[in-house]
């Protein structure tokens, strides 16, 4: 863990082994095949030509020739024929062996392009789900950082009810946070005003907040009662939900390394996406998100399109984090996770 939904070319990517979506001969073709072939240059080609190609679902691995990777996997992915002839089966095991030949030869980071969704027309949101699916299934039991390499967002598709269903929310909530921006607007030019006598008696009207210095009480004093911090409140919800760390970190989309950090600093505090990932994985109702945010000196608003984009899973009881990533890259927003 984790998984990365990346616009790229996959022959740039600096990882130990990248995927190419290959034919049985293994002897180079169109789209992604021929586009690593021509990138690692001939010595590619000379060294495939020794493993004698390969089957339908399955994957070999060589060297990379002149690109910046270690090793080239090879997987050849399955004609789309209707969905009816063992298309899905076929992919998901590109993906499994691809994985597997990678963690043989020691690999840390793979990247994979989106196999057979090119010109042998598997549809791109069921290729995507497929892809998804094995390289989740795969990471529960293993530690390696994948990335699902996307070289035209405009190609890049997600379930048709689901990318509905998040634009309909998105324009329903936008919308009704015009009046709102109205108001914080008038707001602004009162401030800049400088009404200061408005200003004094709602200050003096607010609750103090919690842990503040009262009845005259020092600085010191006030430090001391500070609320607990993100990383406790995270460790006590991983406590009470009876998770291990181990499954925490990776449903949230974490590697090891950032969870090691949070758990040793108690005053830690994360980037915005990977608090918000911990409570996706935690399944946090809203309001204890908000909570979980404001205690690593977050919020969640209207006025922004991420957010109105986690609000409408955690409301539709989502808290699959590789979904809500799959939407996210659709709404080119940033992702969930390290």
């Amino acid at each position: 863990m984790p998984v990365y939904i990346v616009q790229n070319d996959i022959t740039r990517m600096k990882v130990d082994a990248i995927v190419n979506a290959a034919n049985t001969s293994l002897l180079g073709g169109g789209g992604v095949d021929g586009c690593i072939h021509r990138a690692a240059g001939p010595a590619l080609l000379a060294e495939c030509r020794t493993l004698g190609g390969c089957e339908t679902g399955s994957a070999k691995i060589t060297g990379a020739g002149r690109l910046p990777c270690r090793y080239v996997i090879h997987a050849v992915g399955p004609r789309w024929r209707g969905g009816g002839h063992g298309e899905r089966e076929a992919l998901a095991s590109c993906y499994r062996t691809s994985l597997s030949i990678a963690e043989e030869h020691g690999c840390e980071s793979v990247a994979f392009p989106l196999i057979s969704s090119g010109i042998y027309g598997y549809p791109k949101a069921e290729a995507l789900r497929v892809a998804v699916g094995t390289i989740e299934e795969f990471l529960r039991n293993n530690e390696m950082t994948v990335y699902i390499v996307i070289f035209d967002r405009g190609a890049y598709t997600i379930d048709e009810e689901t990318y509905n269903g998040v634009a309909s929310y998105i324009e329903k909530n936008c919308a009704a946070e015009d009046s709102g921006r109205r108001l914080f607007r008038a707001g602004e030019a009162c401030a800049a005003r400088m009404d200061t006598a408005v200003c004094e008696e709602e200050l003096s009207a607010a609750p103090a907040p919690s842990g503040a210095a009262k009845n005259g009480s020092s600085l010191e004093e006030a430090v001391k009662n500070l609320d607990e911090s993100f990383a406790e409140m995270l460790l006590r919800k991983i406590d009470e939900s009876g998770m291990s760390d181990v499954e925490c970190y990776k449903r949230a989309n974490v590697d090891r390394k950032l969870f090691s950090k949070i758990r040793s600093d108690r005053l830690y505090r994360p980037s915005k996406p990977t608090a918000i990932a911990f409570a996706i994985a935690l399944r946090l109702p809203l309001e204890e998100t908000r909570d979980m945010l404001m205690k690593a000196g977050f919020a969640l608003s209207h006025s922004s399109k991420f957010d109105v984009i986690i609000e409408y899973f955690i409301k539709n009881g989502n808290y699959d984090v590789l979904e809500i990533n799959e939407a996210l890259f659709a709404f080119d927003q940033t992702l969930l996770g390290a």
